[in-house]
């Protein structure tokens, strides 16, 4: 059988020359990462991590994997196609804020060292004022690492507490490890279930009042934990940058994502799905029995990015993985697509980099990077979401790799995928 093989490449070698002979190579690899992923699959999907995902493998040039697995959910009537999307979560920080940062740098429309209180007016005289960019990107800006706005939307009549360790005839329903006060009442100077002028509508039958934004810029201002400098990994760091790109610019972030976008010809991605595909196209993330009593399907799963409307800096982006792997590829190729510069070459490198490697935090400008490990290596770069998602690449070994699940459906307690170093296992592989 070695003889056969031998004779089959050097007859290549022959008749096609030495670049025919690094395609063979590179076939064989693919098989050989496609069955270790069907492989890895098969086992997640039997073992319940998630109830379906999208995986795509390739390089700056080209795909050389993409598969679906699984189905919508554990009912098993939709089988995942190449169409859905999926609820990014925390990708979004890279491919929504991030990008568009990376291109207002590059286009000198705003610094890295621009602080907080000199470009968003509600933050000036606030104890965050002096903030920088740079240090909302890199998650060394002190602040908390979240904080539930909803949560000060919902009461009880009795003043019990809304969540409780214990069920009972008054705490029925499980959300996440606790169970819900069955006798929630919606603040209804603030939330509606039916439309009203000027609200933000928040979910398929809610409405928010903007006035409550106030009371939430007002938190975030008093969010500064006295650990600037130190690398704690915060929602509101993004929740910032969103504020300060928006103010910039004067535009909105999902018009600012939307035009990058539109550049890379790429439709399958965006906030606030059911405005550009239909509902069937889109994952069902978790039944929500505390805020919005709902298994939800079509709008962000994220809380902090619901209130927003959305359209948020920290989640709220959903997408299939075909759209994912154009911009993994313009990032590859130093911020070029088909001929056209979308991000600056050297803003690339900048945000991709670990600026505060000499420091311990493995963090680019926006970008996760994880200290050097049998799974990942230093020039890594990528995110990972709440939902189940994930997203990295390597500019040394030219690859890059996809996985989109919605591991939170029916609910957020399933953690198996991160036990078992699920996405990490499959990152080494195909690294190599």
């Amino acid at each position: 059988m070695k003889k056969i093989t031998v004779r089959i490449i050097l007859v290549s070698l022959f008749f096609f020359g030495i670049n025919s002979y690094s395609q063979i190579k590179k076939s064989f690899d693919v098989k050989r990462n496609e069955i270790y992923i069907d492989s890895m699959m098969t086992n997640a999907l039997g073992k319940g991590f998630f109830p379906g995902a999208q995986i795509i493998v390739g390089n700056k040039d080209a795909v050389f994997i993409s598969k679906n697995y699984g189905f919508h959910d554990y009912s098993k009537k939709q089988p995942v196609k190449n169409d859905d999307v999926y609820d990014l979560a925390s990708m979004s920080k890279v491919l929504g804020a991030t990008l568009v940062t990376m291109r207002l740098v590059g286009e000198d429309k705003i610094n890295l060292k621009d602080k907080l209180g000199d470009v968003a007016a509600v933050y000036k005289n606030t104890p965050i004022a002096d903030l920088t960019l740079f240090e909302l990107l890199t998650h060394t800006s002190g602040l908390k690492a979240s904080i539930t706005f909803y949560q000060s939307l919902l009461s009880t009549p009795d003043g019990s507490p809304l969540l409780s360790k214990e069920k009972s005839d008054i705490y029925p329903d499980l959300f996440d490890t606790m169970y819900v006060n069955k006798n929630i009442v919606y603040d209804s100077n603030y939330l509606s279930f039916i439309p009203k002028e000027n609200w933000v509508q928040i979910y398929k039958n809610m409405w928010l009042n903007p006035e409550f934004y106030k009371t939430v810029y007002a938190q975030i201002a008093v969010a500064n934990t006295n650990t600037r400098g130190k690398y704690v990994y915060s929602d509101l760091n993004l929740l910032l940058v969103k504020q300060m790109i928006e103010a910039k610019t004067g535009l909105k972030l999902d018009d600012l994502t939307k035009e990058i976008y539109t550049e890379l010809e790429i439709s399958k991605i965006g906030y606030n799905p059911l405005k550009w595909t239909s509902e069937e196209n889109v994952m069902p993330t978790e039944l929500d029995n505390f805020f919005r009593k709902d298994t939800i399907k079509g709008y962000v799963h994220d809380e902090a990015a619901a209130i927003f409307g959305g359209v948020s800096g920290n989640a709220g982006l959903f997408a299939n993985a075909q759209s994912i792997s154009v911009i993994c590829q313009m990032l590859l190729n130093n911020g070029k697509y088909n001929g056209k510069q979308i991000l600056k070459t050297s803003v690339v490198k900048e945000f991709t980099n670990s600026p505060l490697a000499k420091e311990g935090i493995y963090r680019g400008l926006g970008f996760d990077k994880r200290k050097p490990d049998e799974f990942f290596k230093a020039n890594d770069f990528g995110h990972t979401g709440f939902t189940g998602t994930f997203f990295f690449m390597n500019p040394d070994t030219d690859r890059f790799l996809i996985i989109l699940t919605n591991r939170v459906n029916p609910t957020r307690t399933n953690r198996l995928m991160y036990k078992d170093d699920f996405t990490a296992k499959i990152w080494r592989q195909i690294n190599k």
